[in-house]
């Protein structure tokens, strides 16, 4: 049961307060499924299911407004469920892409004296001076302007006081639902909810983490140094630690303010957006690590021929063969070879059970709609939406970097395409996609591949082969057999042995106390003995409170 691990009274309270907030958007059929509501009455904060004011607003917009209204935790699922589109259909995609974070300013005084805690001493230490109104807020994090003692301006990235129970108390709840959700609602089970809750909560973990964020920066920006025009603000290590991260500031305009300021030059703009595009497609296929969220606000315009990346919280992770595995569809699809194109899904869709036959079918008429169309010229964007669509009408579902790359992908088209109309971000694929397969299929890279592989299975089978044997030898060699729902069976054949013995009980008293009404003796109530009578009373009330069990469970 849910409620049983709930060990803690602020995990129950924020589970009545996440029911609360589903039950005023009108889904309280959400409520009833995930077994909250029977979670809450066990714990004596019984809720009553009503249907909610669903008023004009789609359903898709009604659980958008409970993320916004359920805090950073849930919004930033949201932002993670955005991107799996091979699980959602495209108008829930579409409305969790819309989320906002409406976060308030956290006041200087429990900022600095966060700051005191991490810098070691007083903030006047460390900087010459911090601006305490803050340049910008956020759900997680606010950023202060500040200058070093040599006169560099720096930014301050500071996480809220407090986030991180919040955000590991909504984590603890969301395993607990996802494994509720995974063995109660068969038809949710296609969407994996325990490996999303997984996903998410690695996800968050790290945004958290902001030595881990500036890591990951000096990273690209080490990858990136070749590329003229691209700027990754500078890390102060000495100052940066999980809850604060100090970089250089970069002045400018993100490219949406850029936008929004007036008409553009045009010129500048499609420079911007090939910038911006090379850079995020050399850190995806040269490097294999990437900036997964490249979204107008996250871009700086720092002049004519210069672009600024910030935020690196979400990032993207792509080893060498998955690349190679996503190149390989992307030209299976181009050249019309369906069953490539399908064993590169199955591959990644390892767990399911599809029908292979039909799958291959499915792929063979799929890629008949981009007959004659070379890579350069692809839709990016339409050509993902129908992967998608291909997936889940066969079951299948996307590995996590894969769907994160999909997302990726379509963020950057509709980031070129609002500096430059003409922006086609397949064109700018194809050069790294041709290179990347040229420098993976030469026989160099195969042999020294292969020599690779055999080389870690000679070096590892000796020591698997050992602890097989000390674990057989140890008596405790297991084979583990999965069978969908055994636990849920037990637990009904447990409560129905339990019913059964308890109806035997309940039967033999009133038979017993029955006979003991029929023989006089002392104390006596109401002309009858005492004790007898109490038997008989407490025997009914025994069979009341089973007819009452049995009804409850029923109506369950």
């Amino acid at each position: 049961m849910l409620f049983e691990a709930l060990n803690t009274a602020r995990d129950l309270g924020r589970l009545h307060e996440i029911a609360s907030v589903l039950l005023r958007h009108g889904l309280g059929d959400v409520v009833s499924r995930m077994g909250i509501a029977s979670a809450l009455e066990r714990a004596g904060r019984a809720i009553h299911i009503v249907s909610g004011e669903r008023t004009k607003h789609t359903t898709e917009e009604r659980f958008r407004q409970a993320l916004e209204d359920l805090g950073p935790t849930f919004v930033k699922i949201g932002q993670i469920l955005a991107t799996r589109s091979d699980l959602l259909p495209p108008s829930w995609t579409r409305e969790l892409e819309t989320l906002q974070e409406d976060a308030q300013e956290v006041p200087w005084t429990d900022v600095e004296a966060q700051l005191v805690e991490d810098l070691g001493g007083p903030v006047e230490e460390a900087f010459r001076e911090v601006e305490r109104e803050p340049l910008a807020a956020a759900s997680i994090a606010q950023v202060h302007v500040a200058r070093l003692f040599d006169g560099t301006e720096v930014v301050l990235k500071v996480r809220r006081p407090g986030i991180e129970d919040v955000v590991e108390a909504d984590l603890r709840l969301l395993a607990r639902l996802a494994d509720t959700l995974e063995r109660n609602v068969p038809e949710l089970r296609r969407y994996r909810p325990k490996a999303l809750a997984r996903q998410m909560s690695h996800s968050l973990r790290r945004e958290l983490d902001f030595a881990c964020e500036a890591r990951t920066a000096q990273r690209i920006a080490d990858h990136l140094a070749e590329l003229e025009g691209v700027v990754v603000p500078r890390i102060h290590e000495r100052w940066t630690c999980r809850r604060l991260c100090v970089m250089d500031r970069l002045h400018g305009p993100s490219v949406g303010e850029w936008l929004r300021e007036g008409e553009p030059d045009r010129g500048m703009a499609s420079r911007i957006a090939r910038l911006g595009a090379d850079a995020v497609l050399r850190m995806v296929f040269v490097d294999g690590l990437y900036h997964a969220d490249p979204h107008p606000g996250n871009v700086l315009v720092l002049g004519d021929t210069r672009v600024g990346l910030l935020d690196f919280g979400m990032v993207g992770h792509l080893s060498e063969s998955r690349r190679l595995e996503f190149l390989e569809l992307l030209m299976a699809i181009v050249e019309q070879r369906d069953e490539d194109m399908a064993d590169i899904l199955l591959l990644w869709s390892h767990d399911g059970d599809p029908d292979v036959a039909q799958l291959t079918h499915d792929c063979a008429a799929f890629a008949g709609r981009y007959e004659g169309v070379s890579l350069a010229k692809l839709d990016a964007t339409a050509l993902l939406t129908d992967i998608s669509t291909l997936l889940r009408d066969n079951d299948l579902f996307l590995p996590q970097d894969v769907a994160m790359l999909l997302k990726v992908f379509v963020t950057l088209e509709g980031f070129g395409r609002q500096l430059d109309p003409q922006f086609v971000v397949s064109e700018q694929i194809e050069p790294f996609a041709r290179e990347a397969l040229r420098a993976n299929r030469s026989p160099f890279r195969v042999m020294r591949r292969n020599v690779g592989e055999v080389a870690r299975l000679l070096r590892t089978l000796p020591r698997d082969v050992r602890r097989l044997v000390q674990s057989a030898r140890a008596g405790r060699f297991k084979l583990d057999i999965g069978l969908e729902d055994l636990e849920r069976f037990g637990h009904q054949i447990d409560q129905s042995a339990n019913r059964v013995t308890m109806g035997l009980v309940t039967a033999a008293l009133i038979i017993g106390t029955s006979i003991a009404l029929t023989v006089s003796g002392e104390p006596q109530l109401f002309g009858m003995p005492f004790f007898a009578l109490l038997g008989f009373g407490s025997s009914v009330a025994m069979g009341l409170f089973l007819l009452w069990s049995i009804a409850r469970s029923r109506r369950r």
